[in-house]
């Protein structure tokens, strides 16, 4: 004689659904991954403005050499922004500003080769701490 089969209908997990800790679980590693999305934007954002940066000054630092070469015994300490404006490219009218880390806007000094970023007080703006890595100066 066969014996009946017996099922059992005390089952406690479901097959096809998932368990609160298993959603716990991966809404945790979603946010995580949102977070870290989010602080890299922040980096992104910042390596950004600083090349807009050391594009502005290569502008300025080009329309210096062709002014120069125009005016061979100028002096680039007597340069001043009405002169090297009419040698900027790309359509400019008028020395390009820079916006900081700290979303303040910066002027450039153009009676300075290389030209550096004014930071309002008579120094020197650049966030990088490098004078040479090509962000937040002209990159050499």
């Amino acid at each position: 004689m066969k014996t009946p089969l017996i099922t059992s209908s005390l089952r406690t997990k479901s097959l096809h659904g998932l368990t609160l800790l298993e959603m716990t679980l991966v809404i945790c590693i979603l946010m995580i991954f949102i977070g870290l999305g989010l602080g890299y934007s922040t980096v992104t954002q910042d390596w950004k403005k600083g090349k807009m940066a050391s594009e502005a000054l290569r502008e300025v630092y080009s329309a210096q050499k062709t002014y120069l070469g125009d005016h061979p015994t100028s002096n680039v300490a007597d340069l001043t922004q009405e002169d090297i404006t009419p040698y900027l490219r790309n359509g400019l009218t008028e020395v390009p500003t820079v916006v900081g880390l700290d979303d303040a806007t910066y002027t450039i000094k153009v009676n300075v080769s290389p030209p550096v970023i004014d930071d309002g007080a008579g120094g020197i703006y650049d966030p990088s701490d490098r004078s040479d890595d090509g962000l937040w100066d002209v990159g050499f």
